[in-house]
């Protein structure tokens, strides 16, 4: 059903990095699933009156609330689309990942809910009535949520959505806890046994566990999580591809939003080359990132000497301490300088965040091992935490 609406209404379907497509598929995905939500809402309602199943009726409710995290999805894509302004000159792409936030709540609600009623049915158990309408509606219940968890899961993928995804476990949950309801339903009518506020129980804590899940992966962004590993490497890849980038370093990605990505980061180039060549090259690197990654960027020139003997010389000895230090270590932006107590070693070090040391320690340990091989050697180390 999603594919044929698409094809009605958004053009330009494949090229999922345009904004403008991004929104057109949120607001979508976000109408289907308040149509189907409600639809479900009012059966199992109904169905629920005619049982007397409260598992079924706080089934209902739970797609009541799924209706409305199709709503804040829907709301989110329409706002996180709008064009940056002089509030926002980086515009309000994060509004997606606050939409997949409160749909997360909103399941955790669902939770708490359904927990009271299933608590207050294992309280007094009262064994419902199934006809088999009822039970025929919740299995067609079970399948229209695993669709809805699918094409959620496609076009979150896709889209590389926060919002899609959050709704995609909302709707797996939601398809699980019918089942189990189903389930209560069948063993009641077979059995006679009451095990419908037990089975809503189990139930929730699928949910909380889902809802959890979902609220860390919208809240991650929002804090400033690690840029992906596969984006970096293509970064990487890109800039050391061109002739006279002898390296980088001090890489940071800011997200914005999908779509919407700054970087910054330092270019590695030789100390003797042409500073306007040098310059022009730099340029062409922004532009080229820019329209193949998709991300804004901004590149610092780090002058190298290269071809120095000494330079090279101490370089070896300063990297050599490094690695009896702590072999996860990598140096950058190393420089030498003449001072009156003899070489001075300038240059920063790259520890990762699991590294034990603290930085004072970190730097105390590598300065006693290069004075230990060079008394007259003085250094100015600085230590960049990395992931």
């Amino acid at each position: 059903m999603i594919t044929f609406l698409s094809r009605l209404f958004i053009g330009k379907r494949p090229n999922t990095s345009d904004p403008s497509v991004r929104r057109a598929y949120g607001i979508l995905c976000g109408a289907v699933g308040i149509g189907l939500n409600l639809f479900l809402s009012l059966g199992k309602f109904l169905a629920g009156l005619i049982s007397g199943s409260v598992s079924v009726t706080a089934d209902a409710f739970n797609n009541m609330l799924d209706a409305a995290s199709s709503v804040v999805t829907l709301v989110g894509f329409r706002l996180s689309g709008q064009k940056p302004d002089s509030d926002h000159p980086f515009g309000h792409g994060r509004i997606e990942y606050i939409s997949g936030f409160l749909v997360s709540i909103l399941t955790l609600v669902t939770m708490v809910e359904l927990a009271k009623s299933s608590l207050e049915k294992i309280r007094n158990p009262q064994a419902p009535n199934f006809s088999p309408q009822v039970l025929g509606f919740l299995a067609l219940s079970i399948l229209v949520k695993c669709y809805m968890c699918l094409y959620n899961r496609q076009l979150g993928k896709r889209l590389d959505s926060t919002a899609m995804r959050a709704a995609s476990v909302d709707s797996l949950s939601d398809a699980l806890a019918t089942a189990v309801v189903l389930a209560a339903a069948l063993i009641s009518r077979f059995t006679g046994l009451c095990v419908d506020g037990w089975c809503g129980l189990a139930v929730c804590l699928f949910i909380g566990y889902a809802g959890y899940g979902a609220a860390k992966d919208a809240v991650s962004p929002l804090l400033g999580q690690a840029p992906d590993r596969e984006f970096v490497q293509r970064v990487h890849e890109l800039v050391l591809s061109h002739e006279g980038i002898l390296g980088l370093h001090d890489l940071i990605v800011h997200n914005y939003g999908p779509g919407n990505v700054l970087i910054s980061l330092h270019a590695e180039v030789p100390s003797d080359g042409d500073l306007m060549t040098l310059h022009d090259l730099i340029d062409h690197i922004e532009h080229q990132l820019q329209e193949e990654l998709h991300c804004q960027a901004v590149i610092h020139m780090d002058p190298v000497r290269v071809g120095d003997a000494e330079t090279e010389r101490l370089r070896a000895l300063a990297a050599q301490c490094l690695s009896e230090t702590d072999a996860s270590l990598t140096m950058h932006d190393f420089r030498i300088a003449s001072c009156h107590e003899g070489t001075r070693l300038l240059f920063d070090v790259a520890a990762p965040y699991g590294c034990p040391l603290s930085d004072r320690e970190l730097t105390e340990q590598i300065e006693r091992r290069i004075r230990s091989k060079d008394p007259l050697l003085q250094t100015v180390i600085n230590i960049d935490r990395q992931g």
